[in-house]
């Protein structure tokens, strides 16, 4: 009986894998659908200090934020070369008005649906001081432009780690929202 009982088991987890195996290999989206992720922008002209490494806790949001997307959605994250020349392009810049792409909603819309993605991800690391500053990200369904997540973290405390936290934090929040997205068939 007990042999039985673990044939069933087998062939009912083979029976749920095989259709997102054949999928996979047809070339299918992966089921949390497509991803594309904008550079995170750099707001640092309310700060009591603005110093040139400001740029650089940017950088490493952007860094933090792509990798652990990777780590959690894989192949639905769309590579970031092909996001960046979507968003400098000119079609880019003709809705921006000259401003940077990833900081207008539209903007993120247009460069996923370039993309073919799903959803778009916006963020942006703002000093006020050099003990606080603010991460703030939003996830944009590209079809409707509704704005599915729009979040804000108090970073207090030594910078470095706090970017790093703080954007850990939020990507696997993203993460999860993507995938229930994906489930929920929106």
């Amino acid at each position: 009986m007990r042999l039985l009982s673990s044939v069933i088991r087998s062939f009912a987890a083979a029976a749920i894998l095989l259709p997102s195996a054949s999928l996979l290999a047809q070339g299918a989206p992966p089921p949390a659908g497509r991803v594309a992720v904008l550079d995170v922008a750099l707001y640092n002209a309310g700060a009591n200090l603005q110093e040139a490494t400001d740029t650089a806790m940017a950088a490493l949001s952007t860094q933090v934020l792509r990798g652990k997307l990777a780590e959690l959605l894989g192949d639905a994250l769309i590579d970031s070369a092909a996001v960046r020349q979507v968003a400098l392009s000119d079609s880019a810049m003709s809705i921006t008005g000259n401003k940077p792409c990833n900081v207008i909603v539209a903007c993120a819309r247009h460069a996923g649906s370039k993309l073919g993605a799903d959803h778009s991800v916006m963020a942006k690391l703002s000093k006020t001081s050099n003990l606080i500053w603010l991460f703030t990200g939003q996830l944009i369904n590209v079809r409707t432009g509704e704005i599915l997540m729009d979040d804000s973290i108090e970073l207090k405390g030594d910078v470095e780690p706090m970017v790093r936290a703080g954007t850990r934090n939020f990507a696997e929040r993203l993460a999860r929202t993507v995938k229930q997205q994906a489930v929920s068939g929106r």
